[in-house]
């Protein structure tokens, strides 16, 4: 058994990070709730994007994401002396305050970000998580020592707007009315309400705006880096040294939450009208049901985490409660997501426990319990290739196969002519359907699952799925995606969308179109058809036609393999020809569980991408000698599209790489030692967490999203690949 304590400090910086602004604001931490709502900030304290807030709530869950609480500025008092405790750069370039130079450490506890700063001989922890579905974030303070009173003044600042978005405050006015335990701040008609409370001290109300917030990372990357943010309250109490405070940001039910801080045995107070009951999900997650159609103030609370209930009902107390259930709650994660190995060291743990940040709910009127994958922190939402490539990594690798059985049953009532969404917007619009390659991850996602569990009664209810999906394709569907009967490939495209995973797009400007017969789709296209027949002789199914399209693809994928480069070309019959640009796609062609290719391209394959490709943190997407090459992500969003796929390397396909190394020289030892550059990044960008992109060029800086789903996923697979290899 991994014990919880083994977790609280393998991620740790002291003052030589800390102390140093660049460092400290350079890193990244990030808490989730599992509904698509997050907590995220630096190290330092100070906001560098406009992503940044200790209330990002999912008003509409997994989407609708609303930043409402911003930041608390803190001040500690003691022993005569004023010590600041946060850090704010201003749009003149001014830091002011300086609190980042009074953190003696920071570290993760799990994903528990946890300070400590020095205020003379006094140390006071500040921690910050979420309750698991629920848009409420904790922060709390412990005075873990001193000799004298400490007395701790905090303001509390907030905004309503799109996580997009920026503020510019001109004339708006919020509510902001005082209720038990703190003030509840309401931006304008109709808004949903956040509640402002703690368990102690004294609460003032204000309303204040702070103008022209500096964002760094978001000058960088060519976007608007000025905000305004409401002061909308100040809380003050004074502490003894074991003493703590703890502020509660909240949507919820007000009166749950005043409960919770004021320890009072609701759980108890209140069983006349519920049933707490148990349920295994996610690791043993408890939910309330209702025991009367007549109780609505409990349906209310279906939506609400009634953990701290059960655990106020077992005496436990207060925001300690809720703080002992979310460690409790990562304890199992890293159990069940260990289970697999006798010894998984640390940084793998982090992994497991970084996976389930991205598993979010996504109910339907059909499947209410539905699940979904944000495809990564702090932009993006849930993505139907994302999701599809992450499922086996974050789900079966992470030893909660359950997940995967809910998330492919939900993606199955999206299909559409053969085709799985894309994307779902923000807004809730239609999901588009612009990937091509998003059907055959599923059917892969699929057959991960089932060789994991066995489980035939889902095979059997998504057998029709899967057939449909194969049916349209051979037919032809959306965006001239069809089956070329002449040599059994796929050709996808037509001007001016993209289709493949290199999806980058300015206007009409689409960067890597690739129209034609993209290797990695084909490859995934041989891969489903060997997959079909599988599943249909399991089934009692007929399975001859599947069979003969796969023997087909495999005598029309030869036409892939260069032989005067020695490895593959990236896309066959398009508009100019055929593409001999080396590109990762073809790293597939080996990672996938059946290759076309024979072992010598194969090995072919490998080593091309091992010598133009390969880094410490991925594959970059094109090959430095290639004339449209670019080593540097950053600048405006044209400049940064143009070299997404043209060079950036992505954190992702390091699993593919390792598990075609893994293949070819069966050599379990050298494949391990391609992943440890992802082990030491988890102390960078996003802390215990793995980037999405990074420069092509050295020192391959970290880019783009702090945490990106399928880099955790394919990272934890391949160790786990590797654990269990055998040659």
């Amino acid at each position: 058994m991994v014990a919880v304590e083994s977790l609280r400090t393998v991620i740790e910086f002291g003052r030589a990070v800390c102390g140093n602004l660049s460092q400290a604001e350079a890193r990244e931490w990030l808490v989730t709730n599992g509904i698509g709502g997050y907590a995220s900030g630096t190290v330092a304290g100070l906001l560098t994007r406009c992503y940044h807030g200790l209330l990002v709530a999912a008003l509409n869950p997994p989407l609708g994401r609303t930043l409402l609480l911003t930041k608390l500025d803190e001040v500690a008092q003691y022993d005569g002396r004023l010590y600041q405790l946060c850090t704010n750069r201003w749009a003149n370039g001014t830091v002011e305050p300086h609190g980042y130079q009074n953190i003696e450490c920071f570290q993760l506890e799990g994903t528990i970000p946890v300070w400590k700063f020095a205020c003379g001989d006094a140390l006071l922890e500040k921690r910050v998580w979420m309750q698991p579905g629920s848009n409420t974030t904790y922060v709390r303070y412990d005075l873990y020592r001193s000799i004298r009173p400490l007395t701790l003044f905090i303001k509390a600042l907030v905004n309503y707007r799109d996580y997009h978005s920026r503020t510019k405050a001109g004339d708006w006015r919020m509510t902001i009315n005082p209720c038990e335990h703190g003030v509840v701040v309401s931006a304008f008609t109709d808004a949903v309400p956040l509640y402002l409370l703690s368990d102690r001290g004294d609460v003032l109300s204000a309303h204040d705006w702070y103008y022209e917030f500096d964002l760094a990372v978001e000058r960088y990357r060519g976007l608007s880096d000025k905000e305004d943010h409401l002061h909308a309250a100040t809380f003050s109490t004074t502490l003894q040294a074991g003493e703590a405070l703890t502020v509660v940001a909240s949507t919820e039910s007000h009166q749950l939450i005043t409960s919770v801080l004021a320890q009072e045995d609701y759980g108890v107070k209140n069983r006349r009208d519920a049933k707490i009951t148990t349920e295994s999900l996610s690791g043993g997650l408890l939910r309330s049901r209702s025991a009367s159609e007549g109780s609505s103030e409990l349906s209310k609370r279906e939506k609400e985490n009634v953990e701290t209930l059960v655990m106020l009902e077992r005496g436990g107390n207060g925001s300690k409660a809720a703080l002992d259930l979310r460690r409790a709650y990562e304890q199992k994660l890293v159990e069940v997501g260990t289970s697999q190995s006798a010894v998984a060291p640390n940084w793998v743990q982090h992994l497991v426990l970084a996976a389930d940040q991205f598993i979010v709910n996504r109910s339907l009127p059909s499947a209410p319990d539905g699940k979904t994958i944000i495809a990564g922190y702090h932009w993006f939402s849930d993505w139907g290739r994302d999701t599809m490539i992450s499922l086996p990594g974050l789900t079966v690798s992470a030893g909660r196969p359950e997940l995967a059985r809910l998330i492919l049953r939900t993606f199955a009532h999206y299909t559409d002519q053969g085709m799985l969404p894309n994307r779902f917007p923000d807004a809730g619009e239609l999901p588009e359907y612009n990937a091509v390659d998003a059907s055959f991850w599923y059917f892969e996602a699929v057959r991960a699952y089932h060789a994991a569990t066995g489980d035939e009664e889902l095979l059997q209810e998504l057998f029709p799925v899967l057939r449909e999906i194969i049916d349209w394709h051979c037919r032809g569907t959306r965006y001239n995606i069809h089956l070329d009967r002449s040599d059994g490939l796929l050709y996808a495209g037509e001007s001016g969308v993209q289709l493949t995973w290199m999806d980058a797009k300015v206007g009409d400007w689409v960067v890597t179109p690739r129209i034609g017969k993209p290797i990695e789709v084909n490859a995934l296209w041989y891969n489903a058809l060997r997959s079909m027949a599988v599943f249909a002789q399991q089934l009692g199914k007929p399975d001859q036609e599947y069979k003969l399209m796969q023997e087909q693809a495999a005598t029309g994928f030869t036409r892939f393999w260069n032989d005067a480069l020695g490895y593959c070309y990236d896309v066959l019959d398009g508009p100019q020809g055929h593409d001999d640009s080396l590109r990762p796609n073809q790293i597939f062609t080996v990672s996938l569980p059946a290759s076309p290719l024979t072992s010598v391209q194969q090995q072919g394959v490998v080593e091309s991408c091992a010598r133009f490709l390969l880094t410490s943190h991925g594959l970059r997407s094109l090959a430095p000698n290639h004339p449209q090459y670019q080593g540097h992500y950053g600048g405006s969003p044209r400049q940064r599209d143009g070299a997404y796929h043209q060079g950036t390397v992505w954190g992702w396909l390091i699993g593919p790489f390792v598990l075609a190394h893994l293949r070819v020289f069966q050599d379990p030892v050298k494949a391990r030692s391609l992943l440890e550059p992802m082990a030491n990044h988890l102390c960078a960008h996003g802390v215990g967490s793995l980037s999405e992109i990074f420069d092509g060029d050295a020192p391959m800086t970290p880019r783009g999203c702090i945490a990106q789903a399928w880099t955790v996923a394919e990272v934890l697979r391949a160790w786990i690949a590797i654990q269990n290899f055998q040659s």
